[in-house]
């Protein structure tokens, strides 16, 4: 070969070499729902994360790029969305919005294609458990939203210290939706309520997630003989509401109530949802926010004039779970080496302060360790706080309230308190 040649054939080389490197990219996919506000809100915070990160460097010398597969919140569309991920965009990374039934959907393809994966609004146990058991398969599957056991365990703490001791509550009648999420709070609500919190419950009561009419329904509530309603709602949230206000339903109603979790459920529910208190992750609406989380809120807002006009907490999750992603790629060497890449997930740890104080955490639990309320591991969920003051990290959840004249607020902890919690003005006092 001559000079000539060998000259040109390693020119050649640099350049197919730099333009491969000039091709070569991160791909980020999105699962969710595209018309939802649970959805968008994860999309947004993954978004503007991946604008922040392209904008400093991208990763390991890589531009990220983001596509998003709808599941309409429903299952078989879901695992459908998961294999075209997987399989039509090759992503190297999954962040998802996803209820908890559609990830339970497309959990199965996770383990066969070994995708990292991060779940920003599912909080059922059962997905954690799974962890534990098999912790092989679920390496990839990260959840950085504290589980519905720690939710529920909060709740029982709001149960004994305001509904009990503050309101002399003493009995409960649970009105659930037919969903696992529903199924998943129920059954830890009623095995917790009643020996700790010192509540009975009357009754439970099961309905579809198509209902429009809840008069039966309350009336059946009322029927029970329960001081109180503990409703437990992800989908369609917003009819439940309202007619417990426009029906004057002489019970307070606490519990989880997903539609209350947004800036438009005032809008949503034509202005009757008040007195509606419910379970929230943290970011909420009416929290007090620490500086870093406050300029991504400004971001948002200054990028995105639509809804959910304040992203949910799982658009907070997104936004710092995906550059937690990344960072742990770079540790790993990309996400190729899927236990590696996990190890390194495990290990990252953000914490943002308020006024000199802890106020937000977002890190992960480790495998063998145990969380001292509960008796029991977390492996790769979120790291909260059961016990206050909370040093190690913030509470799992808060409760929030919307007062009859619009007003929302945070009335649980009283660490995190901007209001009390009141009863609407309809319900006679006890």
């Amino acid at each position: 070969m001559s000079h000539k040649r060998f000259a040109f054939s390693a020119a050649l080389a640099v350049a197919v070499a730099m333009a491969a490197a000039a091709d070569a990219e991160i791909k980020v996919g999105f699962i969710g729902s595209l018309s939802s506000d649970t959805g968008l809100s994860t999309l947004r915070g993954a978004e503007i994360a991946i604008k922040e990160l392209n904008a400093a460097g991208g990763v390991m010398g890589q531009q990220i790029t983001l596509v998003s597969a709808d599941t309409g919140e429903d299952v078989t569309e879901g695992i459908k969305a998961y294999e075209y991920l997987a399989e039509t965009e090759e992503v190297d990374f999954i962040v998802s919005g996803s209820i908890d039934d559609v990830s339970l959907g497309w959990l199965p393809r996770m383990q066969e294609y070994q995708i990292p994966t991060l779940d920003t609004w599912t909080s059922y146990i059962g997905i954690i458990d799974m962890v534990v058991e098999d912790p092989e398969t679920m390496a990839p599957y990260f959840m950085n939203i504290a589980s519905d056991e720690a939710l529920a365990t909060l709740y029982i703490n709001f149960g004994a210290d305001v509904l009990k001791a503050q309101m002399g509550f003493e009995s409960v009648v649970i009105l659930a939706e037919d969903t696992a999420f529903g199924g998943a709070i129920t059954g830890l609500v009623t095995e917790a309520l009643a020996p700790v919190a010192g509540i009975e419950v009357k009754e439970i009561i099961t309905y579809d997630i198509g209902t429009v009419d809840f008069s039966p329904i309350f009336s059946k509530a009322q029927a029970s003989g329960a001081d109180f309603i503990y409703q437990v709602s992800s989908v369609n949230s917003q009819v439940i509401s309202s007619q417990y206000v426009k029906l004057q339903v002489p019970m307070a109603m606490t519990g989880v109530n997903v539609a209350a979790l947004g800036m438009e459920y005032w809008e949503d529910t034509g202005g009757a949802g008040g007195g509606i208190s419910t379970l929230s992750p943290v970011p909420s609406v009416g929290f007090e926010l620490d500086p870093a989380s406050q300029t991504f809120v400004d971001t948002y807002q200054a990028k995105y004039d639509s809804r959910p006009v304040v992203p949910h907490f799982n658009g907070f999750n997104a936004y710092w779970g995906l550059k937690q992603a990344m960072a742990a790629a770079e540790e790993a060497g990309g996400f190729d080496d899927v236990m590696a890449w996990s190890k390194a997930m495990e290990g990252q740890d953000l914490v943002l302060e308020k006024d000199g104080k802890l106020w937000l955490r977002y890190g992960f639990w480790g495998a063998d360790e145990v969380e001292e309320v509960t008796g029991r591991t977390y492996p790769h969920n979120a790291r909260f706080d059961l016990t206050a003051p909370y040093e190690d990290a913030q509470p799992s959840m808060v409760v929030i309230q919307w007062q009859e004249d619009g007003k929302v607020g945070v009335v649980y902890p009283p660490e995190y308190a901007t209001m009390e919690f009141s009863v609407p003005s309809w319900v006679p006092a006890k």
